[in-house]
């Protein structure tokens, strides 16, 4: 019976080392097979927490643990498929995925992204627009924070003085664009919606060596950290390549569904005001589109487009970009409301039910009103950040002043749910200052 055990114990080894072998030789096939290099995004279940965030894979999160010692243990081919048995992070490889996962996973976990890439396109007198939406992203963000600003060349001066006395220095960089348009086309480029609107389009082809980026509207404020937007990059499948928010929730206000002449993504369109986007991505893609049966890339289908809807369109680069997601719907990630919470959620009743729960994570002021008197709720939140002086007590400084002007707003439909409006806000500031308790 102890011969027959023996026997049996031995034969089990030997079929555990086996399976392990013909794992290594398939891994190291994989490898080794013409192109291979073609990455796929794991489905991580547990993709939701901040575990994500830091295991995310090369393509999908911009720079993580780029140009640090071990990030380039693996090749280019992600055997992501692995992951839902073995949980092994996206960018753990080849033969030596049973070997490296621990210690790339925990290496990914103390060594977060080194900066996160912002872009915005300011002309006319959006100068102090997008000062006060860069400081917005400054006061929260945890992680450091790269600025691309596309700028009218009369500009720039105005934001180096502007930008070079932030107190962050280490935290914050900035790099300060002209106005660019291919040659051939820039008039109509210019012409298209309002003035430089149509440049975010063109940033993939521009910022060659970004691998990820967040563009904003000059108009946006953030009343949460840059950091959790960016996770979203972490939670895009193999087929993503941005994310936006719709349009509208109600469709019975919506403007697309009502008054397109055009293909438009979904039930009522997506907005791009905040637009998320893994441009490694969308710089190797080839869509699908009404104008031929090639599929073309980024740079090859925007006059085609542009030449064929010119006359239909009404909000210019927004409406090519739903005709572009209208053929490739597998291609984007739909964020909720509260991610570009806009007048049109309150100005006809509260609409965004992710905002009445857990608050406005980013504020989208569009229509002027942070200018006007129309909807003052939206500019008081825009004038407390403007007016608050970095290192000043936040809570004295920024909430009790914006939350007393809230008050005075309720007249207004946006006003009645001013609460919405300083809920994250309060929680943002109660995080920062429970981190700069712990020393980080």
């Amino acid at each position: 019976m102890r011969r027959f055990a023996r026997v049996a114990l031995l034969c089990l080894g030997c079929a555990v080392c086996s399976l392990l072998y013909g794992f290594s030789q398939l891994a190291l096939s994989l490898e080794q097979e013409p192109g291979a290099g073609r990455e796929r995004q794991a489905r991580d279940p547990a993709a939701h927490g901040a575990r994500r965030q830091a295991g995310a894979g090369r393509e999908a999160v911009a720079s993580a643990g780029r140009g640090e010692a071990g990030a380039n243990r693996c090749k280019n081919l992600s055997v992501s498929f692995w992951n839902s048995y073995w949980m092994l992070p996206s960018d753990v490889c080849g033969m030596n995925c049973f070997w490296e996962a621990a210690f790339r996973y925990d290496y990914m976990k103390t060594h977060p992204s080194e900066k996160m890439h912002l872009a915005v396109v300011a002309c006319g007198e959006r100068l102090e627009e997008t000062i006060t939406m860069l400081r917005s992203a400054i006061i929260f963000s945890i992680r450091p924070l790269q600025f691309h600003i596309f700028a009218e060349h009369q500009l720039h001066d105005r934001f180096k003085d502007i930008l070079d006395d932030f107190p962050y220095e280490g935290k914050v960089n900035y790099t300060l664009y002209p106005i660019t348009f291919p040659t051939e086309s820039a008039t109509e480029w210019k012409k298209l919606f309002k003035p430089c609107a149509s440049q975010r389009l063109f940033l993939p082809l521009i910022l060659k060596n970004v691998d990820s980026l967040l563009y904003v509207d000059t108009d946006i404020l953030f009343l949460r950290p840059v950091d959790d937007i960016w996770s979203f990059l972490g939670k895009f499948n193999s087929t993503q390549i941005a994310a936006m928010a719709p349009e509208h929730e109600e469709p019975r206000i919506g403007w697309y569904n009502r008054f397109a002449r055009h293909p438009y993504y979904g039930v009522t369109g997506i907005n791009s005001g905040v637009m998320l986007m893994n441009m490694t991505r969308i710089r190797r893609k080839y869509f699908k589109n009404d104008m031929t049966p090639v599929r073309l890339q980024w740079g090859e289908i925007l006059m085609p487009l542009l030449k064929k809807y010119k006359l239909n369109i009404t909000w210019g680069d927004q409406d090519l970009l739903n005709i572009m997601f209208f053929h490739n719907p597998e291609s984007l990630y739909v964020f909720p409301c509260q991610w570009n919470y806009r007048p049109d959620h309150c100005i006809y009743g509260s609409n965004c039910k992710e905002a009445e729960e857990e608050g406005i994570f980013i504020l989208h002021g569009n229509r002027g009103v942070y200018h006007d008197e129309k909807q003052p709720t939206f500019r008081a939140v825009y004038e407390a950040i403007k007016n608050y002086s970095f290192g000043d007590d936040l809570v004295h400084s920024l909430l009790q002043p914006l939350e007393l002007e809230l008050r005075k707003t309720m007249h207004t439909y946006c006003g009645r749910v001013y609460k919405v409006f300083i809920k994250q806000l309060t929680k943002s500031v109660r995080d920062l200052y429970a981190r700069r308790s712990k020393g980080r």
